[in-house]
């Protein structure tokens, strides 16, 4: 990857350093916080492999990848902080009455990486198209 390649992927990485060090913040360093970063994660490796793929820059003749990173970027991130904030303040009483409330992170990477490959899907065809 070239400099300027990783000059642009470091607000990505500095957000996902941020990210995470909220989600072990929200968990109280249970044991799921490393399986949460995973949706995250993954939106480093596929930002990383759009600027290898176009040489250090977002935009190239074909859109499908760069836009498809964006679709699933926005419901994995997006979903999860989302979920993660609900906890934090117990949006209306959401976890009031649960008997194990933290239980919610489990499987959360699984939901919030379900949706972000809809989202995927939806960025490549937008992308096919323009």
């Amino acid at each position: 990857m070239t400099r300027q390649g990783l000059v642009r992927l470091l607000p990505l990485v500095l957000g996902v350093i941020i990210i995470g060090a909220w989600f072990a913040d929200v968990q109280r360093n249970g044991p799921y916080v490393v399986r949460n970063l995973l949706p995250p994660g993954f939106v480093l490796v596929l930002a990383a492999w759009v600027l290898i793929k176009t040489g250090g820059t977002w935009s190239i003749r074909d859109w499908r990848l760069p836009l498809a990173t964006v679709g699933y970027a926005i419901p994995a991130i997006g979903l999860s902080t989302y979920l993660h904030y609900a906890y934090a303040v117990n949006l209306d009483g959401l976890f009031t009455d649960a008997t194990r409330p933290g239980e919610l992170f489990r499987f959360l990477p699984v939901y919030t990486s379900v949706a972000g490959l809809i989202g995927f899907a939806i960025g490549w065809i937008i992308g096919r198209n323009v």
